[in-house]
């Protein structure tokens, strides 16, 4: 493209007009919120980017009625969205990222999962510019201002929200909503750590305490006003009074993902708060439309959000997803586990370095791996089996596309639904490893503070138990000694046993997690490593 480029913007679309799930003949799912006003950008140069990282992302094959909103959402689960240019006529845009580490992030995850919006595949690579070159006309802030609006959890630090806890009502609830399904929604702004669904005043609604409150004032700025499906099933949000949720039991009714070992209970909701000890019978189905209540046949069915992959995953809702299928979802390129489901063909492996070991760390970012088995025959494949499907949706999830020594990794549920060890006299090599009783566990402890840190592979990496006589320069020595390069480097301003550091790519992080985790730093110190969700 020659010359400049002077694109009209129209930032949003009228409230509740965009669906969050659509309908039986509805296009698939993608977030939407609302702003107003429209926006003007000059751009200048080649609009085609080659594989050269940049922060700016050149989005292509965008459907005509793109609204600015969805396209920020495609994002948002990777870092701060700093700016953006809409291209409609041309079904562009380019979006650019606060960090070209986030957008890495970005175009690495996409390009081994192609989203698909209103039937249409959006294809996302980087631009060969390194910024977006902005005016200051009435419109361009307007623009900003709805960029502000919708990465509000990210960049707009003076808001502080009322309360960690939001109170969601469904109105105009033509068809069901489950727990799951609010999960799924809520999920894209952040670690849900509690949810109740119950029915008050003949209105379903829901409880729903985020990990941090400026996930639930993103939530609530981005979701208010929203309809689930076509036209129906409208959010109405608030914040709660509620400084946080006390659930009892793990069902349909309610849920604490930070306790998965609490009971099933009899299925009644379990809040103790006033005013809500009169709860009737839920307009949810006891199961996901296994059999559904108030004869709604499953003709419409749920997808995963692309976004339910990144920051603050809830943990895969067992049976939720899995049951709600899109038809077809396999083509959106989420596969997604059947409940009871918790054994991974991970395949694409390299032979000459993959072991049990790797694999076993690795995969314990996200639930606790009991088994490890390499294929004999096939030592490029291997099968992973976690403790439960839930830990097993969140690894496959974050991992996927992921490179591990110079290939990606491809993750799909296992028909096996155990990993057998083999009989005894059989050597098969050490290729096949139980780790059931693994000290190095990270989830085994109920209400673990592991559950709120979970987050996808990045070039930083989260360290913690170190040793007051361990200094920067020792931890930037042991961590290169592998070959790989320290970018950055910084302790925690008020805890020493903590501190970031910053490697040269993701791939490089992911391998200097597995090589360091639990090393030994003396004085009965083990290193603690974790990928980080914020930069240097």
């Amino acid at each position: 493209m020659d010359g400049s480029v002077h694109q009209d913007l129209t930032v949003g679309t009228k409230r509740g007009s965009e669906e969050l799930f659509p309908s039986v003949s509805s296009a698939p799912y993608i977030m939407s919120t609302t702003a107003n006003g429209n926006d003007s950008k000059k751009f200048k140069g080649d609009i085609r980017g080659p594989g050269v990282p940049s922060r700016v992302i050149h989005i292509r094959k965008l459907p005509t009625d793109i609204s600015e909103a969805e396209v920020i959402s495609l994002g948002l689960p990777f870092g701060d969205v700093t700016n953006l240019l809409m291209l409609k006529a041309k079904n562009q845009a380019f979006l650019e990222m606060n960090s070209e580490e986030a957008a890495q992030n970005m175009v690495g995850y996409y390009s081994t999962l192609v989203p698909i919006i209103r039937h249409h595949p959006v294809y996302i690579q980087f631009s060969n510019h390194k910024e977006l070159k902005t005016d200051n006309s009435p419109n361009q802030e307007r623009a900003q201002a709805a960029l502000r609006a919708l990465t509000s959890s990210h960049v707009d630090g003076v808001v502080v929200a009322p309360s960690t806890v939001l109170r969601v009502v469904v109105e105009n609830l033509i068809y069901p909503v489950t727990l799951d399904a609010l999960c799924q929604i809520f999920s894209k702004f952040g670690t849900v750590l509690r949810i109740i669904v119950f029915t008050k005043n003949s209105q379903f609604q829901a409880l729903l305490q985020y990990a941090e409150g400026a996930s639930a004032q993103s939530a609530k700025l981005s979701l208010d006003g929203q309809n689930i499906y076509n036209g129906c099933c409208t959010l109405r949000i608030s914040f709660s009074k509620l400084t946080s949720l006390n659930v009892k039991y793990n069902n349909e009714k309610s849920r604490d993902f930070t306790r998965p070992d609490l009971p099933s209970g009899d299925s009644q909701p379990t809040m103790e708060h006033p005013g809500m000890s009169a709860f009737t019978p839920g307009i949810i189905s006891a199961g996901p439309y296994g059999g559904a209540a108030h004869g709604f046949p499953p003709a419409f069915t749920l997808q995963p959000t692309m976004s339910s992959h990144y920051p603050g995953l809830v943990p895969g809702m067992p049976g939720g997803l899995a049951a709600l299928s899109l038809p077809g979802a396999s083509r959106l390129g989420f596969p997604h586990i059947s409940a009871g489901v918790s054994v991974l063909l991970v395949s694409n492996l390299n032979p000459e370095r993959v072991t049990p070991h790797c694999l076993f760390i690795l995969f314990g970012v996200y639930g606790d791996v009991m088994r490890v088995k390499i294929l004999f025959n096939k030592k490029e494949n291997a099968l992973v089996q976690m403790s439960d499907c839930t830990q097993a949706q969140l690894a496959m999830s974050h991992l996927s596309g992921q490179q591990l020594h110079g290939k990606p990794l491809r993750i799909t549920p296992s028909k096996h639904t155990s990993v057998q060890l083999p009989r005894e006299g059989h050597e098969d090599q050490g290729l096949t490893k139980d780790y059931s009783n693994s000290p190095l566990h990270r989830f085994k402890k109920p209400g673990s503070k592991n559950y709120s840190n979970i987050f996808p592979p990045s070039a930083t990496l989260h360290l913690s138990n170190i040793p007051p006589s361990v200094v920067e320069d020792d931890l930037k020595m042991l961590f290169s000694t592998s070959g790989a390069m320290v970018k950055a480097f910084k302790f925690f301003q008020k805890d020493h046993k903590m501190a970031l550091i910053q490697m040269g790519s993701v791939e490089e992080a992911i391998e200097s997690l597995i090589e360091f985790h639990n090393h030994d730093l003396g004085e009965n110190h083990h290193l603690r490593v974790s990928f980080s969700k914020s930069s240097i």
